[in-house]
């Protein structure tokens, strides 16, 4: 009877030195993949890197980890133009099957899915920066994006001019517009433009003003734009991919 409650517990102490001994471990490769990706990907600061899956060290034997989440705050996205930028506040991704060389100078995932969120005011850089003519000597431009409920956004347009040099136009109208991903573009597209008394404007020149897009290229990985729509504090996008590669 002595000898069995020594063996148990000599179980209890190796099993919890194993668990010490895993959880020391993911918390180094962790820290190694994070700092992986910020050289790969030039990221201002370190991101979050999360492990999951227990136990660690027997994933590492396989040379593949079940499941990795990704963190990563204020990333700057290629826009397709020259020395342009947006900023994507908060890039959360869930990578499933992440196989790793022994070293981590390399790591891909099978497939990854995560959502991204653009502030309105990032996203409203894209719109028409200068008031455009469209008709009757009025210009347009617009000077507001906010949450239009239901997954819509809510543009506003500020028109603004002297019409026949003798009546002033001064107003700002609001446009409820449906937002699309189209090949790793943000589509902002209104679903119908208000009707300004007294001027028949032509619809092709004040969708110029409504009607915008922006790209959002180079996401870490390779990861893409998968589905959009409007939330209470911006742009809620959700982003897929296969084959990522987290570092190298």
């Amino acid at each position: 009877m002595r000898a069995l409650r020594i063996l148990l517990i000599l179980v209890v102490v190796l099993g919890g030195l194993f668990v010490i001994a895993d959880r020391v471990a993911v918390h180094f490769a962790e820290g190694e993949a994070a700092d992986k990706l910020k050289s790969t990907e030039n990221l201002a600061a370190t991101p979050d890197v999360d492990i999951k899956g227990f136990p660690f060290l027997t994933q590492v034997a396989g040379g593949s980890l079940d499941d990795v989440e990704v963190g990563i705050k204020d990333y700057e996205a290629a826009t397709g133009k020259p020395g342009q930028t947006i900023r994507i506040d908060d890039l959360q991704a869930h990578m499933k099957g992440v196989d790793f060389s022994g070293d981590y100078s390399s790591a891909t995932a099978a497939s990854a899915t995560g959502t991204a969120k653009i502030a309105y005011d990032e996203l409203l850089k894209t719109a028409k920066a200068e008031p455009t003519d469209v008709g009757f000597g009025v210009k347009a431009e617009v000077v507001g994006l906010s949450d239009g409920g239901n997954g819509k956004v809510k543009v506003a347009v500020r028109v603004k001019g002297t019409v026949a040099g003798a009546v002033p136009v001064d107003r700002t109208l609001s446009v409820l517009s449906s937002v699309t991903v189209e090949n790793d573009r943000l589509r902002v597209h209104a679903d119908s433009l208000p009707a300004i008394s007294g001027l028949a404007l032509a619809e092709n020149r004040v969708r110029t003003i409504t009607d915008f897009q922006q790209a959002i290229d180079q996401l870490p990985g390779g990861i893409k734009l998968d589905k959009v729509q409007a939330a209470p504090d911006g742009m809620e996008i959700s982003v897929k991919g296969s084959d990522v590669k987290l570092a190298g």
